[in-house]
């Protein structure tokens, strides 16, 4: 697999995350509006695209102070690329990414069944009497 790493997506390929969106329950219904206006507010946005054909295959980004917290947000891997270490690939750029490294904790939220996957990285959901809350 021949992958090129961006940090800034064409058109097409904003068009081609908002089709990935669409499939994934926690991003579906998302609007192509909210997608450009939600990447031009990401901190740090790494995807990897084909390095031949430039389609996208894995996405994911990040909000951060670039001190204390960075808060890693919609990891995902195109469907046909599953199971062939892209995920992996992925985290490992998004954690040793140069302006995120003196960044103190990075967090996340998954399932349940992403879990173990996670933990491989050393997220642990052991965070002591911390609550995750939403409004809205």
């Amino acid at each position: 697999m021949n992958v090129e790493i961006v940090e800034h997506l064409n058109n097409e390929q904003v068009e081609e995350l908002h089709e990935m969106f669409q499939k994934e329950w926690w991003t579906k219904g998302r609007t192509m509006t909210d997608i450009q206006s939600m990447l031009e507010n990401s901190d740090v946005v790494i995807a990897f695209v084909d390095a031949k054909g430039k389609e996208l295959i894995a996405f994911a980004r990040v909000l951060t102070d670039y001190v204390y917290k960075a808060i890693i947000f919609d990891v995902m891997v195109h469907a046909s690329y599953r199971g062939e270490h892209v995920g992996e690939k992925l985290m490992r750029e998004l954690i040793h990414h140069p302006s995120l490294e003196k960044v103190n904790h990075f967090e996340l939220y998954c399932r349940t069944e992403m879990v173990p996957y996670y933990e491989k990285w050393g997220f642990t959901n052991n965070v002591g009497e911390l609550q995750f809350m939403r409004r809205g």
